[in-house]
């Protein structure tokens, strides 16, 4: 939003929602009805109406792989422009960036009707494209750069153009987030190459379709904050450099505000002096690339469910800024779904999803191009494993401190909680983090201090034991559910302890530590009421609305925690899993120890440490 909000700021379909498609049903309904008439009557048919929802289509599909292309190359290259925090307030002012592909079709449906030669147009014309290329290199630049100077004026500035500028860090997106009014005059503005066509009987459908994808591709490429056009174009063609900006030359605009208002030919700004005077040298530093400092702390994720691949940072912006849950309209990209798990399948390395920062940080997270039911498969364990170590000695190539293994990355029966990689590379210098100490310590300090005991239900795990252990120790008794589990626990527990640790089925307990592998008909022996408090890193199926849920183990993050735009799998916003924020404490205090396969350190220290570094304990606590 605008700082002083003017008239016509708002979209008029805002309140729809995602509702807001339903506008073009009548459009394409009457689309359909009128080609397949004239194809029954022998008639022409009008292919540019027909054109439009497919164009509407591509433009979306267009414009989300700028999204992720630039999200891919910002979290990992070395020719970002603007390096800066991005948070969720952008994210969410940026959310609507498709209501202007909506207006464009609005606009062609009712162009088609109402102007003159915009109807029944052939596929090309080579003097309407001509006309097009003429129109906008003289008309539309010069009037567009003389109308944005005017929105830097401080009258229009704070009630229209400040929305677009709230964004220092920018995203091929930001290139279209306006509010209606500044958006209509746009529209306005490259109208006209579209009527010149049109009223001159030029017009063609390759011309009009062309002429929108070269505005968005000359938008994102504006903002996507890494410089991607090569020298060598300028080189070869001198006068190139007044005919196309670059993203430096543009981003300069986004922090200076008071340089470079050309739309996409910079001559504007040559000759009316508007130039900002490091634009050249910011562009060759940025294509030059900088070396970016060796990341400090690796997280290593996985993908989860088949879904969960949109949810990444590198897929769709709304989805990721929110905790994840399965969207039942997803089925739509059923397609895509399944080739994106067949290319995850065939890549064969481990991939940047995103970077942060905090105090003398740099941190990155890893994902494993691979989903949790593979993990599940022994026979894909082996290949998971490789994948896991190749992502260790890459990273202890590049100089990391320390690398967290999180979800099944460090699951008992797949690598011993992580063991089996510095067994096999005992030079490592890298610190290997599995996050038990931390988790464990959530855990216990979600227990209620009234509870006398606690009953343990689940997979037998390293959590499960230390998690025992520490309760044990706090004078609690841990009730057991399950035979198996209540043997070997009394095995690794010390003598002192073992009283401590009793076996019971009668599920009367009003505080239960819940693992994986809890079972629905266990859940509905739970009194009501009931605490189900997870040491997994998976939450646990709701099925009870009786009974209270807290979150897996996870902590807030410190205001100092940078560039965090998006939501760790099913955590709110700005909350960490405790396995995460582990190896973030161990690098801020520096420990010089692995914390995995059978090492566990001191809960009580790792505890405090996180506290001390700001990160908050998060409850979580829901119902069904």
């Amino acid at each position: 939003m605008a700082s002083k909000p003017g008239p016509l700021t708002q979209w008029p379909w805002q309140k729809l929602g995602n509702f807001k498609y339903a506008l073009l049903v009548p459009w394409v309904a009457r689309s359909m009805h009128k080609a397949i008439r004239a194809k029954n009557e022998g008639e022409e048919i009008d292919f540019l109406n027909l054109t439009i929802l497919p164009t509407l289509l591509i433009r979306l599909l267009y414009s989300q792989l700028w999204i992720t292309i630039s999200r891919f190359h910002t979290a990992r290259t070395k020719h970002k422009i603007v390096n800066k925090s991005l948070d969720f307030d952008q994210v969410d002012r940026e959310r609507n960036w498709d209501d202007q592909i909506i207006l464009t079709a609005l606009l062609f449906f009712v162009g088609n009707e109402v102007i003159p030669g915009a109807a029944y147009l052939p596929w090309w014309n080579t003097k309407g494209v001509i006309l097009t290329a003429v129109v906008h290199m003289g008309p539309v630049e010069f009037i567009y750069y003389w109308l944005h100077r005017a929105l830097h004026h401080h009258f229009l500035y704070s009630r229209y153009h400040s929305h677009h500028h709230a964004s220092i860090v920018t995203e091929p997106i930001t290139s279209v987030i306006h509010p209606f009014a500044e958006e209509v005059a746009y529209f306005t503005l490259f109208a006209i190459p579209l009527l010149s066509m049109a009223l001159t009987g030029t017009a063609s459908i390759i011309a009009a379709a062309g002429y929108l994808i070269y505005i968005d591709f000359m938008n994102y490429l504006g903002h996507c904050n890494f410089e991607l056009v090569p020298k060598w174009l300028f080189d070869v063609f001198l006068p190139l450099k007044y005919l196309m900006y670059t993203p430096s030359f543009h981003s300069l605009h986004h922090t200076q505000f008071r340089s470079n208002y050309s739309l996409f030919m910079p001559f504007y700004d040559y000759i009316y002096g508007t130039v900002d005077k490091s634009s050249d040298t910011l562009y060759e530093s940025c294509f030059k690339g900088k070396e970016e400092e060796a990341p400090s702390v690796i997280h290593l994720t996985h993908l989860t469910t088949l879904q969960s691949i949109y949810h990444l940072r590198l897929g769709f912006a709304s989805f990721s800024s929110k905790p994840y849950e399965s969207k039942w309209y997803m089925w739509i990209f059923s397609p895509v779904t399944w080739m994106s798990m067949i290319l995850t399948w065939i890549y064969g390395a481990t991939f940047t999803v995103e970077r942060n920062g905090m105090k003398k940080l740099n941190m990155e997270t890893w994902a494993i191009p691979r989903y949790s039911f593979q993990y599940m498969t022994s026979s894909q364990r082996e290949e998971i494993n490789e994948l896991i170590e190749k992502a260790i000695l890459e990273a202890d190539e590049r100089g990391a401190k320390v690398i967290s293994l999180g979800l099944l990355n460090q699951a008992d029966e797949l690598n011993a909680s992580g063991g089996l990689y510095y067994i096999n590379n005992p030079k490592l210098q890298i610190k290997i983090v599995d996050g038990t100490s931390l988790a464990a310590a959530v855990v216990v300090n979600r227990i209620p201090k009234d509870a006398k005991n606690v009953l343990l239900v689940g997979k037998l795990s390293k959590m499960a034991c230390v998690l025992t252990l520490s309760i044990c120790q706090k004078g609690l008794e841990v009730m057991v559910a399950r035979r198996d589990t209540y043997e070997i626990l009394k095995l690794k527990l010390p003598k002192e302890l073992v009283d401590h640790v009793v076996f019971s089925e009668n599920y009367e307990n009003q505080v239960w530590l819940v693992g994986d592998g809890l079972k629905d008909h266990e859940q509905k022996k739970a009194a009501k009421g009931v605490h189900f408090i997870p040491f997994s890193q998976f939450p646990p199926k709701i099925i009870r609305n009786d009974c209270i849920y807290h979150s897996t183990p996870s902590l807030r993050t410190p205001k100092e925690y940078e560039n965090m735009h998006t939501c760790e799998n099913w955590l709110p916003r700005k909350v960490m899993s405790a396995w995460r924020v582990a190896g973030i404490v161990h690098a801020l205090e520096g420990w010089d120890a692995h914390e995995c396969g059978d090492i566990v350190m001191d809960i009580k220290k790792v505890w405090r440490a996180a506290l001390d570094h700001g990160f908050v304990p998060f409850e979580g606590v829901k119902c069904n």
